[in-house]
């Protein structure tokens, strides 16, 4: 398993095997107070966080008026990993006219009718836009595969091996399509611990503030953390791409996690070299007669 120049933070190439036992969940397991190559402490970490926050600004101004790509984030992880909050404090700075976020819940009965994949293709980015989904289309061979018995109206026999290898298929050549027509994919699996995960829960019910966001259901989910986990493992070795990479990002700590999450997606923009369109003879005649107009005010 190679780790890429974040210590502790991991992207998975194509064909890669991981398994996430072996993957850190808390910064300090890889010293990572220098997880972006500069951070020696939480403050620095939180002033590079703000810098890469300025410079996403920047750059989806220029997304925006380039007009060639989309850029598509998905966010994966187990309840209280801190999806929320890293969308919130990363996006935080960006124009909100530029950017969709999109939480899926337990699907419609309309939805339910059409194919998995139906209702997160109609939520994709335009161009010049970044779109944001806290969990995916992912959900359905992660929940749905823990809990088999939420496949509806699917024939006899359809929750087999060969059923979940067809969907990964599915998925890859949605992202392939999606890649090939502009659009930039980023995949976070934000990696917490359980343990972390039971302080979290107690801190919810600790702090009355807090009680909202805990549901029983995060109890029963959590008696089948080994099933997700190894749903997840199959899902990322299957779906990391090139043109489609997952990222898994150690969440015990969300103040690094943050600044890695928020470095990687403004690295990944820099490098589609955008720019601002350039006018024509036509149009800077048109912009000269509008300046004498308004000068001749």
């Amino acid at each position: 398993m190679k780790k890429d120049k974040y210590k502790g933070f991991i992207r998975v190439k194509a064909g890669e095997k991981i398994r996430l036992k072996d993957c850190p969940t808390g910064w300090t397991q890889t010293d990572a107070l220098k997880t972006v190559g500069k951070v020696e402490s939480k403050n620095n970490a939180c002033m590079l966080l703000e810098q890469d926050l300025a410079e996403l600004a920047k750059v989806q101004q220029l997304l925006y008026a380039d007009d060639r790509y989309s850029v598509l984030i998905v966010f994966q992880a187990m309840d209280a990993a801190g999806k929320d909050g890293t969308i919130k404090h990363v996006m935080s700075g960006v124009n909100p006219q530029g950017c969709q976020v999109f939480s899926f819940k337990q699907p419609s009965t309309e939805e339910l009718n059409h194919n998995f994949l139906w209702r997160y293709t109609k939520s994709l980015p335009e161009r010049g836009r970044i779109g944001i989904f806290n969990r995916s289309y992912y959900e359905d061979v992660l929940v749905v595969k823990v809990h088999s018995e939420l496949l509806k109206k699917l024939p006899a026999g359809k929750k087999d091996r060969a059923f979940w290898d067809s969907r990964y298929q599915d998925i890859n050549a949605f992202e392939q399509h999606l890649a090939r027509n502009g659009t930039i994919i980023l995949k976070f699996f934000l990696h917490v611990s359980k343990k972390v995960q039971k302080k979290r829960f107690m801190e919810r019910l600790d702090r009355p503030e807090k009680n909202w966001k805990f549901s029983a259901s995060d109890l029963i989910e959590r008696e089948y953390w080994d099933d997700y986990m190894s749903a997840y493992e199959d899902a990322i070795n299957t779906t990391s791409t090139e043109w489609a990479p997952w990222h898994i990002i150690p969440a015990d700590d969300k103040w690094a996690m943050r600044t890695a999450v928020a470095d990687i997606i403004t690295t990944r923009l820099h490098k589609l070299n955008l720019d601002f369109p350039t006018l024509t003879e036509a149009q800077m005649g048109l912009l000269a007669e509008a300046r004498k107009q308004l000068e001749s005010e």
